[in-house]
């Protein structure tokens, strides 16, 4: 059995967050999109300079055999943006929600323009 390239799978993670974005009327469920999108990039971007047998950059290991720490140091920097984007997100629907009472954007949005 062949297993899925990471870069095949964080492609198809982050197109299945486009389509969720694109397609839905919810806004928790467009906020989740978002958040699909955002794992994908990170899964990405730590997987794509992967070695085979590169070894955790930790002190007292063979300089040679050690993985890059900066893509992973970036990555950890994206993962608590990612986080606090999110609660962001989620206090303006909790806002929006109180004033509009719905959590459909197009209901909001008619409701914005009358």
């Amino acid at each position: 059995m062949q297993w899925i390239d990471s870069s095949h799978l964080s492609l198809g993670l982050f197109f299945v967050g486009l389509y969720g974005v694109i397609s839905q009327r919810n806004v928790i469920k467009t906020i989740i999109s978002i958040n699909i999108m955002d794992a994908a990039a990170i899964l990405f971007l730590i997987t794509a300079n992967l070695q085979p047998g590169s070894v955790p950059p930790i002190a007292g290991g063979d300089p040679s055999r050690m993985a890059d720490p900066v893509p992973q140091a970036l990555m950890i920097t994206a993962i608590v943006i990612g986080v606090s984007v999110t609660a962001m997100c989620l206090a303006l629907f909790i806002r929006m929600a109180h004033r509009y009472g719905s959590s459909d954007w197009e209901k909001i949005v008619h409701r914005v323009e009358d």
